[in-house]
């Protein structure tokens, strides 16, 4: 089936900011509609976001890029097959012709990407992630997720220096239990924060956003005690992860901690997760250490790669060449996957199959101004990922996700039976 027309619209983000909409008609009438999502806190390497600069929503307006797609992509993709996502795309890039898709905005071209992916499965009576699955050749299967409960860094007002403390978890059940136990233990750390005396306000993700009183570890500390108030046992039913965003706080080759009034080297920041590791708190930090700080990755791998997962994010901008680089050089050993980062659904594909072929473990993951679209939940089953980070439980932009994995879970289920 061939696309007939491709349309772009400036809608707001779960911060209420401007993103891109698009919709992609086919001969049929069947129509794909897409949104991309927004990140604060971003890698140096992640595709170039085309915002307009000018007079409009405090320069963020994306008409620049809505006119990219309405006027120089959509003459490219207007008469091909949807099913020809590689073939799609990859003109998409040759026109923009940038390393960085700086020319047509990564953010135009993702629209348009994945509008033609949900256009195609639609056309072919499937459901996304099945699609996705026979796209890709891999297996598909329902996600642990990784529940922010407690925001952190750039994603609420520098309440702590850690981005994202997470609960996951330990996946010997259906998702549904999962979800169930997630937002059980986040109630009760709504009451454990109340107790303490600590604001319940939340931040980007969702999760609670108190004004930490007593450095880094508290937020754990406060977990522990929730996920006991709620009659489970961390290490048993639930683990802690972290999202360290360490290269927001790493300065002239240290790691500043203002929450805790220190300032570490890498080794120091490494012996710190070790004490973490060993008092059973925490099974995977992502972005522990600074993007550009390759000698501290290798070294944090080395020494805990064996014991958690080490995950990298700014470091790795589901970049098929950073992968890489980080394979042959051994530092961490699991991805987060942002389509976002990277502009195209081959792309991202590209960089999943890379990850599984190099047994490094993969986390499909949202952004902190998101929007409803459920494409990640589709994409963490359809290639069987594993893991998600979707955000806390609340917001609806988040909740959304969690519900159409609910969903999916029915769907597969019934494709069993």
């Amino acid at each position: 089936m061939k696309i007939k027309f491709v349309s772009g619209r400036q809608i707001l983000d779960s911060r209420g900011d401007p993103t891109i909409e698009c919709d992609v008609v086919l001969d049929n009438g069947i129509i794909g509609r897409a949104s991309v999502p927004s990140g604060k806190s971003t890698g140096k390497a992640e595709a170039l976001e085309l915002r307009d600069k000018g007079a409009d929503y405090g320069g963020k307006s994306v008409e620049k890029a809505i006119n990219k797609i309405n006027k120089i992509i959509a003459p490219i993709v207007i008469g091909q097959n949807v099913e020809d996502q590689q073939q799609i795309d990859n003109a998409m890039i040759i026109m923009d012709g940038t390393s960085n898709k700086s020319r047509l905005g990564a953010n135009a071209i993702l629209a348009v990407s994945m509008a033609v992916c949900k256009a195609a499965a639609r056309t072919k009576n499937l459901p996304l992630w099945k699609y996705i699955s026979d796209l890709a050749d891999t297996k598909p299967g329902m996600p642990i997720p990784m529940f922010n409960v407690i925001n952190g860094g750039a994603h609420a007002g520098w309440t702590t220096d850690i981005q994202e403390y997470m609960i996951a978890p330990l996946g010997n059940q259906d998702f549904s239990d999962d979800l169930r136990i997630g937002a059980e233990i986040f109630h009760a750390l709504g009451e454990v924060l109340e107790k303490s005396k600590y604001q319940t306000t939340v931040g980007d993700e969702g999760g609670y956003a108190p004004q930490i009183r007593n450095g880094n570890n508290e937020p754990m500390f406060l977990i522990a005690k929730a996920v006991e108030a709620a009659g489970y046992k961390l290490g048993r039913d639930v683990v802690i992860t972290l999202d360290v965003s360490a290269s927001a706080f790493y300065e002239k080759g240290k790691y500043k901690l203002k929450t805790d009034k220190k300032t570490l080297t890498a080794t120091e920041m490494i012996n710190w997760y070790k004490n973490l590791v060993k008092r059973n708190y925490v099974s995977s930090i992502e972005d522990g250490l600074a993007e550009n700080d390759w000698q501290g990755w290798k070294e944090l791998t080395k020494k805990l790669g064996d014991k958690i997962q080490i995950v990298g994010d700014d470091l790795l901008v589901t970049n098929t060449e950073l992968l890489s680089r980080a394979v042959s050089e051994k530092a961490a050993n699991a991805i987060l996957i942002k389509p976002n980062q990277i502009g195209t659904v081959t792309e991202t594909l590209a960089t999943i199959k890379l990850a599984i072929a190099s047994g490094y473990g993969i986390v499909i993951s949202h952004r902190s101004g998101e929007t409803e679209d459920t494409f990640i939940s589709h994409l963490a089953v359809g290639v069987g990922a594993g893991q998600i980070k979707a955000g806390s439980l609340s917001r609806g932009e988040r909740i959304a996700k969690y519900n159409e994995l609910l969903r999916i879970e029915e769907q597969m289920s019934q494709l069993v039976d």
